[in-house]
């Protein structure tokens, strides 16, 4: 197998494990947007950000790209009036994780583009090396 083709499915595999990543902390920031705390004192989930690294692999000679450092969102959490509930404060308002569904889902189909994207990289480059492998058996 040549260097390319190894250096297009490296590559691509990066970005696949990358692009993991980053559907997963999507996946936590979903699955924590309504939760609250048991108490007023206390604050909600955080939404994460997740960033990315590019890094040069000298054996490649190519740039991988790899997730980077989870980071916290720094927005303010949003307020609802609730006065019953367990979290409320004393003028009956719940502090609620800085969590947009709209944003997220959207960010959501984004990576998956990016992850479909270089699984096609991966799909092709396979081809291409086993129509080679035919060439040089005939």
């Amino acid at each position: 197998m040549t260097m390319e083709f190894m250096q297009s499915l490296k590559i691509a595999a990066s970005g696949l494990r990358a692009q993991n990543g980053r559907m997963r902390v999507i996946a936590e920031n979903i699955a924590n947007a309504d939760s609250t705390t048991r108490s007023p004192n206390q604050d909600p989930y955080r939404r994460k950000v997740p960033t990315f690294t590019s890094k040069f692999d000298k054996e490649l000679g190519a740039a991988t790209v790899a997730l980077g450092r989870v980071e916290r969102d720094k927005t303010d959490f949003k307020m609802r009036y609730e006065p019953g509930h367990p979290a409320a404060d004393a003028n009956g308002y719940v502090k609620y994780p800085n969590v947009d569904s709209l944003v997220e889902t959207v960010d959501m189909r984004e990576a998956q583009r990016s992850y479909e994207a270089n699984l096609n990289v991966v799909t092709a480059t396979r081809r291409m090396i086993s129509k080679t492998l035919d060439i040089l058996k005939a």
